[in-house]
């Protein structure tokens, strides 16, 4: 019989469930979507269903072994990732409810749920040494902040809580029963400290947290383990009936998902122009968008989270930043220009998206992608609808726009997209910036996500930072990540450092314009930083 040598990648983002099968050498072979329900509550309560999420999985599985046309006999481990949101479970299994008391099935405060802001602020104002690997300031999209929202304001169930998870913990205990805990959820998301693999009771004391210190913090977890760890017996006869695929299957300790997406770009083998596992930077573009930098010393950045030891490649520290709104932002700016109902019928007509209807209208009126940026000249957005999460670590930061007129056409829309997507660029580069004064060297962008796919996306944000652009050949990084830690799980490669140079693979390259261009977005970035500043005057 032969051996199974296919590997099932699950990624969970904020609107669906994902699955994704591959082969040794990191080939898509197969894929299926299924959407998630977002429940948006009061005017920061953002929550989601645990077992929704489940199922949303379980049927993406079976269409994408249906598609694939694969026995459940092929796959020989499974990986997740999930985005960074707080899962709440009781002592019997059963969902939690983190909102309103009657809708339990609600167990799930989403990561960009801001509830926990005034929380955040508090625990910020103590400075303890802990938010040193945060860059000095928690964000209220971390875990302790909601947990302590949690407390305090619906004390009851978090008395009555048995587990705490981080979402992409969640579902490996889901699958296996294992309550062991990845050491990038915990690390970068909870305050644990990876390079000393251990949690700081001191902090928990000083805010207000103490259950969990004295339960020795049996309910976040009590075992924490690197990514791709084989975790328990595998698939429970339970999970894989509902998977429809072979109990036992090794379930490898996952991911966030943006840190699955950097192990899907960053680790393949260099080719000399392309940088390598330390000069590149992650540019994972989704509905919000993540930066991550790998070094080999720790270096500390305000404004940016981490250094965080082995939380994405293995033995190296990570700086991760990024935009709280990134391709959420730009679906918000355009849906406030008049245009925006026309473009999109047109859009839907031609069988294209609206932003990708956009970008092929932007590079039509322009002589190629890096002058269609000319097309937003005199329009300057800073797109902080939901703060700024890096470099200010600022979630009270708001969006501003400087430059209307009262063109009311589709080519007054165009502008509008072309200028949001700058403005994206200008903010990656202001987080270059700052990490490049703390000796963080950054010669490549890898750039993934569904928002990020465009030729004219890329070429704008080469320009606007001024650093060359790659794009990792697969079109599905994310789910090539969590596929690489089921192939480890299942001893197909000795460890991700294995994985990554042997199933991770380059594509394009996009390199910063010449000639007059690099000065139009200097000026252009002034403006930005003079807006930003602007609005913290305002407020």
């Amino acid at each position: 019989m032969t051996q199974p040598n296919l590997f099932i990648g699950i990624d969970v983002g904020t609107g669906s469930a994902r699955a994704g099968l591959f082969d040794m050498a990191g080939t898509l072979l197969a894929s299926a979507k299924t959407d998630i329900t977002i429940y948006r509550g009061e005017a920061d309560f953002v929550e989601q269903s645990g077992n929704e999420i489940w199922q949303a999985i379980c049927t993406s599985i079976r269409k994408m072994l249906a598609e694939a046309s694969v026995p459940p006999a092929a796959v020989a481990g499974i990986g997740f990732d999930a985005t960074c949101s707080l899962v709440v479970i009781g002592g019997d299994g059963e969902p939690l409810p983190v909102g309103d008391p009657l809708l339990p099935e609600r167990n799930i405060i989403v990561w960009m749920d801001h509830r926990a802001n005034d929380q955040a602020k508090r625990i910020n104002a103590m400075g303890h040494a802990v938010l040193r690997y945060v860059g000095n300031r928690i964000s209220p999209e971390m875990e302790t902040p909601k947990l302590l929202w949690l407390k305090e304001n619906r004390p009851e169930i978090f008395a009555k809580s048995a587990h705490f998870f981080d979402l992409t913990d969640y579902l490996t205990w889901r699958s296996t029963g294992s309550t062991d805990r990845s050491i990038c959820t915990v690390t970068c998301k909870w305050t644990y400290l990876g390079h000393e693999r251990r949690w700081d009771d001191s902090y928990f004391r000083q805010i207000g947290l103490d259950e969990l210190a004295d339960e020795a913090f049996a309910r976040i977890g009590t075992t924490v383990v690197d990514a791709g760890t084989a975790l328990a017996s595998g698939l429970t006869s339970g999970a894989a009936q509902d998977m429809g695929l072979i109990a036992g299957t090794p379930v490898a300790a996952g991911l966030i998902d943006a840190h699955a997406g950097g192990l899907g770009t960053v680790g393949a083998a260099s080719n000399g122009d392309n940088g390598t596992v330390t000069s590149r930077l992650a540019y994972v573009f989704g509905t919000s968008a993540c930066t991550m930098v790998s070094t080999v010393e720790p270096a500390f950045v305000p404004g940016v989270w981490g250094p965080y030891f082995s939380a994405m490649v293995p033995g190296l520290w990570l700086n991760e930043a990024g935009q709280s709104a990134a391709g959420a932002a730009i679906d918000h700016l355009i849906s406030m220009h008049p245009a925006t109902p026309e473009a999109r019928l047109i859009a839907k007509e031609s069988g294209k998206s609206l932003t990708a209807w956009l970008a092929d209208a932007a590079l039509a009126l322009a002589k190629d992608a890096s002058q269609a940026a000319e097309l937003a000249d005199g329009l300057h957005v800073v797109p902080e609808f939901l703060g700024n999460r890096a470099p200010f670590a600022d979630p009270d930061a708001r969006a501003l726009v400087a430059g209307l007129d009262m063109d009311v056409s589709v080519a007054g829309l165009i502008r509008h997209y072309v200028a949001g997507i700058c403005s994206l660029g200008y903010g990656l580069r202001q987080i270059i910036e700052v990490q490049r004064e703390a000796g963080v060297e950054v010669d490549t962008i890898v750039i993934s996500g569904g928002a990020g796919q465009h030729p004219l996306v890329r070429q704008l944000i080469a320009d606007t930072t001024n650093v060359k652009v790659a794009s990792p050949k697969t079109d599905e990084p994310v789910l090539l990540g969590s596929a690489m830690l089921g192939a480890v799980a299942a001893r197909h490669f000795a460890d991700l450092t294995h994985a990554m140079a042997s199933m991770a693979a380059m594509g394009n390259l996009h390199i910063p314009v010449e000639g007059k261009l690099p000065g139009f977005h200097d000026k252009r970035y002034g403006v930005f930083k003079l807006l930003q500043e602007t609005g913290r005057k305002i407020r």
